[in-house]
């Protein structure tokens, strides 16, 4: 991990550790989601997407541009406050910022919501967990 630099990092949006499944966790009867309602749910956000950057030149939330994230991703004190602490106290840069705003935007958009909430923030900022003020 000490290899990979800073900024690289930065420009993934998503980067999350994924332990390995014990026996009883493979051989459980519980399947969580089937493909078919995950891609339910996929083209939804996706037709979401499409129609809210209708005549603004792009058709998804990762090409936003920091214009974009301020026009489409609008949050409420509580979301603003969760970023704050994200940086002030995780260490996000400005880069990861808006990263984690886009991807922000695409959970609140497969949850089937308009706002993005606190909890979609959180979730965001869970996928940033190599960032260098986590794992140094």
């Amino acid at each position: 991990m000490s290899r990979i630099s800073g900024p690289l990092l930065d420009r993934v949006d998503i980067h999350v550790d994924v332990p390995a499944l014990r026996y009883k966790e493979l051989a459980g009867e519980y399947s969580g989601e089937t493909s078919s309602q995950i891609r339910q749910r996929i083209n939804k956000a996706r037709e979401v997407q499409r129609e809210r950057f209708k005549g603004h030149r792009i058709f998804c939330n990762g090409a936003m541009t920091s214009r974009h994230l301020k026009k489409f991703c609008q949050l409420d004190q509580e979301g603003r406050d969760v970023l704050k602490m994200a940086i002030n106290e995780l260490g996000i840069s400005a880069r990861a910022y808006g990263r984690i705003l886009k991807v922000s935007r695409t959970i609140a958009d497969l949850d089937g919501t308009e706002d993005i909430k606190a909890h979609h923030i959180s979730e965001a900022i869970q996928y940033r967990t190599l960032d260098r003020n986590l794992w140094l």
